[in-house]
């Protein structure tokens, strides 16, 4: 749903954000491995603790994908309204004074 203040022509930065996790997980991958060889378990931990992060993150990234470009949330989701210029918003589900 357009509220009608973005751009025509704005992009999802989740392709951005795919890439930038993808080498999150190389890096903490090969710091896990790095650190494991090396006899450094606190390291090796660490680093297994930010595996564990940019992996989550990154299903993420791939399920907001998925969903597509055209995703609203359901019936239970008010719409946002945007700004009448008097500096505040009115919401649907709050009486107007």
């Amino acid at each position: 749903m357009r509220t009608g203040s973005e751009p025509v022509t704005a992009r999802s930065p989740l392709r951005m954000r795919l890439w930038l996790s993808l080498w999150g997980v190389a890096w903490t991958l090969f710091g896990v491995v790095a650190f494991s060889l090396a006899d450094r378990p606190g390291w090796a931990a660490a680093c297994g603790v930010l595996l564990a992060v940019t992996a989550a993150d990154f299903a993420v990234i791939l399920h907001r994908m998925h969903q597509g470009s055209r995703f609203q949330p359901g019936r239970d989701v008010p719409p946002f309204e945007p700004d009448h210029g008097d500096g505040r918003t009115r919401r649907p589900w709050t009486k107007t004074p």
